[in-house]
């Protein structure tokens, strides 16, 4: 009888541990509540604001969904990209518009280009 005691006791103790181990763990790490899900609208996916570099765009990690990435992500970036290449090439443009302003064709002031010489035959 005192055997079955022991054992009964040692099963009590056993059962302490482990539910005192299970509240240790369940306060520190939480309770496995999953996350509320992202609206519709909402990417992870992060560019710039502006000034977009390569590195950014080799960067870019999209969230992977049963047939692929999130077309909604994919979107937004392209979008984001066009924009900044379009304003880019507005820069480009004005830049050029007021080069060509300040220097008039056939000037003395632009730089003569070099002779071609890959075409010639060198008689």
């Amino acid at each position: 009888m005192v055997s079955m005691q022991t054992l009964l006791l040692y099963l009590l103790i056993m059962a302490l541990v482990v539910a005192a181990v299970f509240a240790v763990v369940w306060f520190v790490f939480g309770r496995a509540e999953d996350l509320p899900p992202l609206e519709p609208t909402t990417t992870l996916t992060r560019l710039p604001r502006a000034g977009i570099t390569g590195a950014d765009v080799r960067g870019l990690r999209f969230a992977q969904v049963v047939r692929g990435y999130k077309q909604s992500e994919v979107d937004w970036a392209l979008e984001k990209l066009a924009r900044e290449l379009d304003e880019l090439r507005g820069v480009v443009r004005d830049l050029q518009a007021r080069d060509g302003a300040s220097h008039p064709a056939g000037g003395a002031s632009r730089p003569t280009a070099a002779p071609d010489t890959e075409g010639s035959t060198g008689t």
